[in-house]
């Protein structure tokens, strides 16, 4: 592996095994496309106060040639179910059970970041369009405390959404309101953008009951 990742375990002691695991993957990624300037992994143990469990944040960024990728990612309900009997022959080997789901949201979030890679590629050799517009909405829910919220699309469908995945750190301007730009991905409560970019940071909504809400200041 030519890259030295900076891996980060934020909320849980650090993994070897995690970290063995992030490593193999960066290197299929290099596999696939050599030009990988630097990658940045961060894993995440949130725990909920109204919510029972762990959940685990995996939030991925690449720099490449032009272009930043950024994937922030929550397992799946579904593939952590999928894997649970894989993980019983594993037991032996895996000391701390709850470990079975980080490693399940690191696979995921580097599925993710890998067809985000063949797109980046498939863009650079000009066999697909960039697109044009990401989807849009507006904040409809926020929990600061828990560190996620809801985005109301223009369509009008909900989307999860949590700190980490909240482009320039731009969680803490958020207000119920704000307009936002979003990548939605399948994720544990349905629908999960994996990247938020805060718009027009500055500009007032009119909240449905008919308030005016306006977004914190910078």
């Amino acid at each position: 592996m030519k890259l030295t990742p900076m891996i980060t375990f934020r909320g849980m002691d650090r993994s070897e095994a995690l970290e063995s695991e992030i490593h193999a993957r960066i290197t299929r990624l290099e596999t696939f496309y050599r030009s990988i300037m630097a990658c940045r992994v961060l894993v995440e143990l949130a725990q909920r106060h109204h919510e029972a469990g762990n959940h685990y944040h995996v939030r991925i960024d690449l720099t490449v040639p032009g272009e930043e990728i950024v994937v922030a990612h929550e397992a799946s309900l579904h593939a952590t179910a999928q894997d649970i009997d894989v993980e019983k022959v594993r037991k032996a080997d895996e000391p701390d059970p709850e470990r079975k789901h980080a490693r399940v949201a690191i696979r995921e979030a580097f599925d993710i970041a890998r067809r985000r890679l063949q797109d980046y590629v498939r863009r650079q050799r000009g066999t697909v369009k960039a697109p044009v517009r990401q989807p849009r909405g507006h904040v409809a829910q926020l929990f600061p405390v828990d560190g996620y919220g809801y985005i109301e699309a223009e369509d009008g469908h909900e989307v999860y959404f949590q700190r980490s995945s909240v482009l320039k750190n731009a969680f803490e301007r958020l207000a119920v309101g704000s307009d936002v730009s979003f990548v939605e991905e399948p994720g544990e409560r349905g629908p999960q953008a994996s990247t938020v970019k805060l718009l027009h940071p500055r500009r007032t909504r009119r909240h449905p009951r008919g308030a005016s809400v306006e977004p914190a200041a910078r």
